[in-house]
């Protein structure tokens, strides 16, 4: 059974909804993005433990701070290259960005080969499951371009400026 569950989120971010197996968060994504279609699935509205773990989760970002833990998550249908660049977002700190390009030559340099495609770390970048808690809006296009995140452009320049981003530095274009 998968369950869900809407998170409201303060003013300047549109809600969020939450999915669960029961046991682990396995989705979280902006309930207006214009891929939120991919996201929604027939389930069962249900407020379990691992939603008000994301909650506090959620509650402390949304507050300006970094929050000190992880809610329990899983990611399901993943391939290993999915799996390297979550790897990768996974240690952006709070507060600084990386580029699509960066996570590219990091992925050829690990598997030894001489270029990796910033487009296909695109690809993978967007098809993240689980937003904010796995930080893709901290991926960011070359020349500080912020294109590509499902989220929704609104809600990426808020994340970056949430994290005290110099947001003079980017040009957001929509998507």
């Amino acid at each position: 059974m998968v369950y869900k569950w809407t998170y409201e989120t303060s003013k300047g971010f549109s809600n969020m909804i939450m999915n669960s197996d029961g046991e682990y968060l396995t989705k979280l994504y902006f309930k207006s993005s214009k891929k939120s279609l991919k996201h929604e699935i027939d389930c069962e509205e249900k407020y379990l433990q691992i939603f008000e773990e994301t909650k506090k989760w959620l509650d402390i970002y949304f507050s300006g701070k970094e929050p000190d833990f992880t809610p329990r998550y899983k990611i399901n249908n993943t391939t290993l290259f999915r799996k390297e660049v979550i790897d990768i977002i996974n240690k952006i700190p709070y507060g600084k960005v990386i580029t699509y390009n960066d996570i590219a030559k990091e992925i050829a340099k690990k598997r030894g080969i001489k270029r990796m495609s910033a487009q296909a770390v695109g690809s993978a970048v967007g098809w993240n499951p689980i937003c904010i808690i796995i930080p893709c809006h901290r991926v960011v296009g070359a020349n500080g371009n912020l294109t590509g995140y499902g989220g929704g452009m609104k809600n990426k320049v808020s994340l970056l400026a949430l994290e005290n981003n110099n947001m003079n530095k980017y040009n957001a274009n929509d998507n």
